[in-house]
């Protein structure tokens, strides 16, 4: 084979040993308790030092499947290096073997600053240090079979081969040797997925959701005007946006799980999850709203939660003069910091929720307890994994998302959006519905207008009113007329407040501006 032959062989033994080296670190990991794998140890960190404008892109770009972009950029960009070893390291070792010590150094500081990870620092360590050992020692073993040669080298008069590699190597010894390196792969990627199997899961899956001590009033009859293409008044668990800085969901069993309530509170409290079924479990349907939720955007939804109210467990606890905050933090080390008042405030009916629509917690909606807390957006009030609720002042913490120059404080704005038609869609002449949902968390909807190319607005009508914490559907029917029209829609809310026009981006606070679409008639 000649020297580009080579140079190919090589670069499909980078990428073999790359591959066995990934998959059997990812398995040491998962069979370690408290150790964070590799790969998403390293997404950790680029989750984290991603400036807040590259954040925003990510979410508006790929939306939910962000995570999962980055995960596929980190093992493309080891896949990449992994080739480059293994093509340079035909003939420079040396390069092969940096080139796996550099994987290894970088994933052994993002494992010792993952903040998911509770193991010690020996127990982190140690899947970057098999990576290292499978990395460099299956593309060793794999570009030695490339100097076996097929047949004798050629002899230059001197006595001396031509080349330090052989003309043509003996594909076969390759071969078996590559499918070696891929079967180990495999088999590392295999025992990583059985031995990540969560114990979260099988908890789950034995709960049976209480009946609510103090069960939500029946639904209004007209809640839902039935509008084809119009978001359901319910969302169901399995539509309902997510959005947050875990890569992979925390697997928190219910076994060892505790939700600890301290700092300038009189009296210290470590419930159980047992313990917070044994107390008095409210229902209420509340609306949750993203701060990433651009205008028109889907990162909103609505549902009926189980939990035990806030303000009774701070009650309990005592809490003392001069706080005015909770600092909530997750299992996975992420933080919110909350207004005191609101939790307190008997209106707002913040939950510490265990059920989500008649069910467990989802395991990526918070299981086992999660923070709920209407008209605040979730990073202010929505903690998943929940595990740690600290009486605070603000002036004493920041949480994550504030150090990366969100407000502290963030209540929902009013908001609407039209779900039908949408944008760029085909309608028929004459009568044609209009509609969506509009929400203001803790004020409620008191109207909603629709206009057309920038004429007079036309109030809609509104479906019956749940409470002041969820959504609200509405429906403008229209007499369309042939030709492109923009559709254009605003709130008001009970307090007499109506949307502004002013596009802001959802930095530092939420964003604001109407909605619109742009649609053809005839």
């Amino acid at each position: 084979m000649t020297t580009r032959g080579n140079l190919l062989a090589g670069g499909l033994a980078g990428l073999l040993a790359g591959a066995a080296a990934v998959a059997v670190s990812e398995a040491v990991a998962a069979a370690l308790d408290g150790v964070t794998s590799p790969l998403l140890a390293v997404a950790n960190r680029a989750v984290d030092a991603a400036p807040r404008p590259v954040k925003e892109w990510a979410v508006a770009t790929f939306g939910t499947a962000d995570k999962a972009v980055l995960i596929g950029g980190v093992i493309g960009t080891v896949a990449v290096i992994a080739v480059v070893a293994g093509a340079v390291g035909v003939r420079r070792p040396r390069v092969a073997l940096g080139a796996f010590v550099l994987l290894a150094l970088v994933a052994t500081a993002a494992a010792l600053t993952d903040r998911a990870a509770t193991a010690g620092p020996a127990a982190r360590v140690l899947p970057a240090v098999v990576l290292l050992l499978v990395g460099f020692g299956s593309l060793t073993w794999l570009l030695g079979t490339l100097r076996r040669p097929a047949r004798p080298p050629v002899m230059l008069p001197t006595g001396v081969p031509g080349d330090d590699l052989p003309a043509a190597f003996d594909r076969r010894v390759f071969l078996r040797a590559a499918a070696a390196v891929a079967v180990a792969a495999s088999a590392g990627g295999l025992a990583a997925r059985a031995l990540g199997g969560s114990a979260a899961a099988a908890a789950r899956a034995d709960l049976t959701v209480p009946r609510p001590t103090v069960p939500a009033p029946p639904l209004p009859t007209g809640v839902d005007l039935g509008v084809d293409g119009l978001t359901p008044y319910l969302t169901s668990n399995r539509d309902f946006y997510r959005v947050d800085t875990a890569l992979r969901v925390p697997d928190v069993p219910l076994d060892g799980w505790t939700l600890r309530i301290h700092g300038m509170v009189d009296k210290e409290l470590t419930l159980t999850f047992q313990d917070l079924l044994e107390r008095r479990l409210v229902e209420d349907r509340i609306t949750l709203t993203c701060v990433s939720n651009e205008v028109g955007g889907e990162y909103v939804g609505n549902a009926a939660w189980i939990g035990v109210p806030m303000r009774d467990l701070l009650e309990e606890a005592g809490v003392q003069a001069g706080a005015d905050a909770v600092k909530s933090t997750s299992a996975d080390d992420f933080t919110v910091g909350t207004p005191l008042e609101v939790l307190q405030d008997p209106q707002r009916n913040a939950l510490v929720a265990i059920a989500m629509n008649g069910e467990p917690l989802p395991l990526e909606h918070g299981f086992p307890a999660r923070m709920v807390t209407p008209g605040l957006y979730g990073y202010v009030s929505a903690t998943k994994w929940l595990v740690d609720l600290e009486v605070t002042r603000f002036a004493d913490f920041q949480a994550y998302w504030t150090t990366r120059g969100y407000s502290a404080q963030a209540p929902i704005k009013t908001s609407s959006r039209i779900d039908v038609p949408r944008s760029f869609a085909r309608l028929k002449k004459g009568r044609n519905a209009v509609a969506g949902v509009a929400w203001s968390q803790d004020r409620g909807i008191a109207k909603v207008e629709v206009r057309v190319d920038g004429g007079a607005w036309q109030e809609a009508d509104l479906a019956a009113a749940d409470n002041v914490n969820t959504w609200r559907q509405w429906v403008y029917r229209w007499d369309a007329e042939p030709g492109s029209h923009k559709l254009e829609v605003r709130a008001t809310d009970r307090s007499g407040y109506t949307q502004t026009s002013e596009r802001t981006p959802i930095a530092p606070d939420g964003s604001t501006g109407w909605h619109s679409v742009d649609v053809v008639v005839g």
